[in-house]
Order: structure tokens, then sequence, then C-alpha cells
């Protein structure tokens, strides 16, 4: 397989598939970029020797099956093409009618971006062969991959693909029409915009609304969905607090001007030190390596067979 991209998607669906055995190329545009990949996927994989759930032979293993490319030909002999380039459409757009030409006659081109198939495809001549594949990141820690074929997408690359997934111990979760953004970002979209409306509106700090999301629906969400979840609490009983509560929900169609105002300001979040908190007063790199870890113990109990499905 070929993974188009070294970044933070791209290097993590490269280790994904050299870990389950495939020969991976992995492309980008430089080979200092390429070092730098696969200096993080021999990282990544030294965590989970160090979680115990790999082996020190079984991470060599999977780092010698990685080559990297500058050239986007190298993709030529892949039977599984993965795009993982950019949000920049027209790049992507170009990648893919390149691909078209490049790749063997039956190697399915996916697209591992919240973008539709479609809006991939428009100088493909075998649509039939492009779908997305969007992998959640960290690709090495999240199982889920939302896959979601065009109207020109063959059903046949479709079930292939859930496959191929499958077989390297995915999740993939079939959507039956396109929608951008597809499901889980237009869930975890429509809780952001909640949570930036209560905190712009100064009904509760950012430190209160995250604190009630963990300490509540973020654990229980862990087990059961959001549906789920409606049904066991008693559909009709949801029903009819959505009937009350939902006219009052955010409904804007921009983001609050207060985080507008932050970002025109160069106030990114942790990548800059300052965003809705001040990133100079809180450790945000063991925030993360704390959240790196929750998905290593989850990842560790889907393993061990024992995870509630």
């Amino acid at each position: 397989m070929a993974v188009i991209g070294n970044g933070v998607i791209g290097h993590g669906i490269a280790e994904v598939f050299a870990k389950a055995g495939w020969e991976v190329c992995l492309i980008g545009r430089s080979q200092k970029s390429l070092e730098s990949a696969l200096q993080r996927i021999g990282a990544s994989l030294n965590e989970f020797v160090q979680a115990e759930v790999m082996s020190v032979s079984s991470a060599k293993a999977a780092i010698a099956k990685i080559r990297t490319s500058t050239e986007l030909k190298a993709a030529a002999a892949a039977e599984f093409v993965i795009e993982a380039v950019p949000e920049d459409m027209e790049l992507k757009v170009g990648i893919f009618s390149k691909l078209d030409g490049i790749c063997r006659y039956d190697a399915v081109l996916a697209t591992s971006s919240g973008h539709p198939a479609s809006a991939v495809d428009k100088r493909v001549e075998h649509k039939e062969r492009v779908i997305a594949a969007h992998f959640w990141y960290p690709p090495q820690l999240l199982p889920l991959v939302e896959v979601c074929g065009s109207g020109a997408t063959s059903n046949a690359v479709v079930e292939r693909t859930c496959a191929i997934l499958g077989g390297i111990g995915k999740t993939p979760v079939i959507i039956d029409r396109e929608v951008p953004g597809f499901i889980g970002n237009r869930i975890q979209f429509a809780a952001l915009r909640e949570a930036w409306a209560l905190w712009a509106a100064g009904v509760a700090s950012a430190e209160a609304i995250d604190s009630v999301v963990r300490h509540s629906i973020g654990r229980r969400l862990a087990v059961t969905g959001p549906i789920e979840s409606a049904d066991l609490g008693g559909l009709d009983t949801m029903y009819h607090f959505a009937r009350f509560l939902v006219p009052s929900l955010d409904t804007s169609s921009e983001p609050p001007e207060q985080v507008a105002a932050l970002v025109r300001g160069g106030h990114c979040g942790f990548p800059s030190g300052k965003g809705v908190y001040d990133w100079t007063q809180r450790d945000g790199s063991a925030l993360l390596s704390a959240r790196r870890r929750e998905l290593m113990r989850w990842l560790q109990v889907d393993e061990q067979g024992s995870g509630v499905r």
C-alpha cells in the first residue's frame, strides 16, 4: 500500500499498515520530512512496546516494512493508496488525477480527509475506485475509520476497503450517503459549537464546561453512543426533554466572535501558547500525554477482546 503525505495522519496510517504486515510506501514532499516521519513512527512503536501490546521484534519488523519516496510514481505498484495531504482541495484533486494514471487498474484510491470522495475525484477517469476512508487522529490509537463512497464508487470497492481495514485491526463504519465532515466530525463540532457558545455567553468558564463533559457524558460515551444512550435512558423521556431543550441550543452559522478574535490575534491555542486557555500557565504536553495513555488503555482493552460492543 502507499500513503501520500507524511504528516500527523499520514505517518500514523503508514504505521498501522506496517504493524499489520503490509509493505508500505510513505510518500512525502522532502527526504527531511520523511526522516522525521520515520522517527515519529519509531517513537510510537516504542510506546506500544512499553505498554506491552507489542514485542520489540514486532516493532522492528514493522519499521522495516516502510520505505519512503518523494515521487508520486512510487505508488504505482500499490493495491491500496491513501491520500493524507494538507487540506488544500486543489492539491488533493491534482493528486487523485495523477494517481488515476499512475496506479494499477485494480488499485483502490482513498482519501483520509473529512472530504467526500466526490470532492477529490473531479479529474479522475475511473471514479468507481475512489473512496473516502476517514481515519481519526491519532490513527495508531483510535480504531474508527469512516468509509464512504460517492455515487460513482463501486460496491466492490466499498466492500474491499472495509475488508482491508478490518484486516489491519480497524473498525470500518460505512456511511450510506455523502455529507460534509461525515458523522464523527459533525457530532464533535456540534458539541464544540455549544461549548464555545456557552463560554462566549458567560454561562460558565472553559474549565467548568470541560469538567462537565469529562466527568459525565465523556465517560459514558466511551461505552454507549448517543442514540444508544437515549434508548437506554428511555426514548420517551429523552424525546420530551429534547422538545424542551433543543429550541434553546446554539444554531449559529459561524463560531463565536470571541473565538474569531483570538484567532485573528494569533492566539491559536497550545501551539501558540494561548487560546481560550493560557497555555503558558498549563502543562499542555502533560495533558496530551495523559490523553494518549488513556487511548492506549482502551486499545489494550480492545486487543484483549473484553471491550463492550
